[in-house]
């Protein structure tokens, strides 16, 4: 018996190392979001977004996406998803986007991409295991930024605002038709237990040290809880240094309105 307890703490004691580096790469891309949220708010598109933020019910942070094409082409990364309620900004859930594309193309791209949730309904179709940009014709959806492209309407009207920062040979990057995919792996690793985005987005379970800075991020540019959901004003935000002025929008009616 006492052998048998022997091993087993040995084991455990060989497994614990395995799981601080397994949760490296989530912290790297918390870390990564955290920054990518500093950044874009100080960006040309800062005001645009910052006020957006207020109202806010949750965000996709993509805080690298590569778009790389010669005839076949595709784009993807990795994200965070955190929502915002009652109690401030939740714990991080992880996701994955990706999109395939044929035709006249070639060239790479880096963006950095950071979607706003305006709306419950919103927030509740990203956080399903796999959602689809443009295939809900249900939810609007507009484009800022630099280098963005896709299905479009007013902001204030919108479901999901996507702001992006890129680099490369490519035109714009597209958001429209890229799947979003729960990463249960990345959420069971950096949680250290099985845990659903719907948990840790709208429930506030969950808890890892390591987001802190994030939250507080999120919450500085937005206010530390969610606006009424009945359209009553939004808390005041902190103060925050003046943004150059408004990026350029592309306007255009959604598919089928």
């Amino acid at each position: 018996m006492k052998r048998a307890v022997v091993i087993l703490v040995l084991v455990l004691a060989a497994l614990a190392p395995m799981r601080a580096q397994a949760q490296l790469r989530q912290q790297d891309l918390v870390d990564r979001a955290t920054l990518t949220v500093q950044g874009m708010m100080a960006a040309r598109e800062g005001r645009d977004a910052i006020s957006l933020m207020r109202r806010a019910r949750g965000v996709l942070v993509c805080p690298q996406v590569f778009k790389a094409g010669f005839v076949f082409g595709g784009q993807g990364g990795n994200c965070v998803l955190a929502g915002r309620g009652p109690s401030g900004w939740s714990n991080p859930a992880f996701y994955d986007l990706s999109a395939a594309s044929f035709g006249a193309q070639v060239g790479l791209q880096d963006s950095q991409v950071l979607f706003i949730i305006l709306t419950d309904r919103g927030l509740q179709a990203i956080i399903d295991d796999q959602f689809k940009f443009g295939a809900d014709a249900g939810l609007a959806f507009a484009t800022f930024g630099t280098g963005v492209s896709g299905s479009t309407t007013g902001a204030l009207k919108a479901d999901v605002v996507a702001f992006a920062r890129s680099r490369g040979l490519f035109a714009g990057l597209s958001v429209d038709g890229s799947l979003i995919t729960v990463k249960s792996d990345w959420n069971a690793a950096y949680y250290g237990q099985a845990i659903a985005a719907q948990q840790l987005v709208i429930q506030n379970e969950g808890n890892n040290p390591g987001a802190a800075p994030l939250r507080e991020m999120l919450a500085r540019f937005s206010g530390s809880v969610a606006p009424p959901a009945n359209g009553a004003p939004s808390p005041a935000a902190p103060a925050y240094g003046t943004p150059a002025p408004n990026a350029p929008v592309s306007s255009a009616p959604l598919p089928g309105h």
